[in-house]
């Protein structure tokens, strides 16, 4: 098979791989789903070494690249024996070596070779996209996961496109517009950008920025959507939709380009993340899911539920997939709701599921200190007291906020967002008066209050009215007096440990 070989600086990882080959290590074990873009990187290394370039696979047998066709050895035994008598200095690159690992005459074979090529010019290359050692190669086997295209790649393949576009379609981008389509095909192969791309170009009559990351982020939501541990969501809630939290929205309006290439250059970090608490029902779900509209990033759920599985190890191995998911659309925003419940028991965890639990959440943690890729966590809490006080140290997370029960004047904006949402017109009803008359209730309860009073309208033939939310407000019993004692406590523990969410004062029920 043919590669071409790009004319491109050396990456990080380029360079590892390029010092373990100088420095005779046998056996690499090189973890990509992209064949291609491995390939060339590999007749890169080749050349620069000048080495030969042989190809192995179970349906072609092992082949010098770059002549065509198909070569012999298709046996595994076999194409190992070619590789211990060749006197040639070259790479041995066999791909989707990983199921034959299981077979013990393998494992054995490649045991004996691996004396002969630390004593050669023969380095052997398996290039799969999982990732399985026999426990009796672990020693001998060194591992690099090629990551996806980094921005320098992606902004070339995005310059590609666009200049094969010109003329077929008509448009105009400037650097802004050439930032933001490669931020949205950040996270993807070359292969599914290129794809996304040819898609965007063919779509329509014009071509405009908007109309590329759509595309970009439907590509996005077919690679979530494989994975079975995380969750897409449409970004179809806005602020707009949401009374109140002025500070909040304030806060994360000022991060919105903190992903962009001019904020690195500016010195800033990526962001990081957020926890919500407060309470329940006062629009911490629809925030998270409000952040993902305003940035225009993908917004993936993070079930705690789906993490954990059956057998020894599984839950452990679930939880690092996820992650590796979500940093492979990277930048997102992962939503995890009500993270409490999922790492409550972290503390205990080894009298009740022998440690799993607080394995999981180590390597979440783990994960938040140290993450390279950007992936804002938005995660909510209705009670925090049963957090691991490990989660909420500065560093891993950007900032705490607690979302209290809204205000007088953010209940009249409420009701005017849900009586909007439903058909109706605020000016026809008085918003203020039902804010007076709903002292106590969370957003989510002046919601169904509005349901109740749409209800019983429908029920009777007619259109609902004043008197019906007012009847629907008066039946009501708030979780702010079934519940006041734990909501007491809540804003205690907020008050000194959170930042408000809102500027206007705390309501005094």
């Amino acid at each position: 098979m043919d590669v071409e070989i790009p004319k491109v600086s050396l990456s990080p990882q380029e360079n590892e791989m390029d010092i373990l080959i100088r420095a005779r290590y046998p056996l690499i074990y090189m973890v990509s789903w992209e064949e291609a873009r491995a390939e060339a990187l590999l007749a890169r290394m080749a050349q620069r070494q000048g080495k030969n370039l042989f190809f192995w696979s179970a349906t072609r047998g092992l082949a010098e690249h770059p002549f065509p066709g198909t070569g012999n050895a298709a046996d595994p035994i076999q194409a190992l024996e070619q590789v211990a008598v060749s006197k040639q200095k070259a790479l041995f690159v066999f791909k989707d070596f990983h199921p034959h690992l299981q077979d013990p005459k393998v494992i054995r074979r490649l045991r004996d070779l691996v004396t002969d090529l630390k004593s050669s010019y023969k380095t052997l290359v398996f290039l799969s996209p999982l990732l399985t050692i026999p426990l009796e190669l672990e020693k001998d086997i060194t591992v690099i996961d090629y990551d996806l295209p980094d921005f320098g790649e992606m902004a070339s393949l995005v310059d590609e496109s666009l200049a094969q576009a010109k003329g077929k379609v008509p448009f105009e981008f400037n650097a802004d517009d050439r930032e933001k389509i490669v931020q949205a095909a950040l996270g993807m192969t070359l292969s599914e950008a290129e794809n996304a791309l040819a898609r965007s170009i063919v779509d329509g009559p014009t071509l405009t920025v908007e109309e590329i990351k759509d595309t970009l982020l439907k590509e996005t939501k077919q690679i979530i959507r494989k994975s079975r541990l995380l969750e897409y969501f449409e970004a179809q809630q806005a602020f707009a939709d949401i009374g109140g939290l002025d500070l909040l929205k304030h806060w994360l309006e000022k991060r919105g380009n903190g992903f962009s290439e001019k904020a690195r250059k500016f010195g800033l970090p990526e962001p990081k993340g957020i926890l919500l608490m407060g309470v329940q029902g006062c629009g911490k779900s629809l925030t998270c899911k409000a952040i993902s509209g305003l940035w225009k990033l993908p917004l993936l759920r993070l079930d705690m539920g789906s993490i954990f599985g059956q057998y020894v190890g599984q839950s452990e191995e679930n939880m690092r997939k996820a992650i590796k998911t979500a940093e492979s659309v990277a930048p997102c925003v992962l939503w995890l709701d009500e993270i409490e419940k999922g790492f409550s028991g972290s503390q205990s965890s080894g009298a009740v599921d022998a440690g799993t639990t607080n394995r999981i959440f180590s390597t979440f943690l783990t994960w938040l200190q140290e993450k390279q890729k950007p992936v804002f966590v938005a995660a909510t809490a209705n009670n925090i007291q049963q957090l691991p006080p490990e989660l909420l140290r500065k560093g891993r997370l950007d900032e705490i906020f607690f979302i209290d029960l809204p205000t007088e004047t953010e209940r009249a904006d409420i009701f005017s967002i849900h009586l909007k949402r439903k058909g109706r017109a605020p000016a026809a009803f008085n918003p203020p008066l039902l804010a007076r008359l709903s002292n106590g209730f969370s957003g989510a309860e002046i919601e169904q209050c509005l349901v109740e009073a749409l209800h019983n309208a429908f029920a009777e033939n007619r259109e609902v009215s004043q008197n019906d939310l007012e009847t629907a407000l008066r039946d009501t019993v708030p979780l702010s007096t079934t519940m006041a004692e734990d909501i007491s406590a809540i804003r205690a523990w907020a008050q000194e440990r959170a930042r408000p969410a809102s500027s206007s004062p705390t309501p005094n029920s």
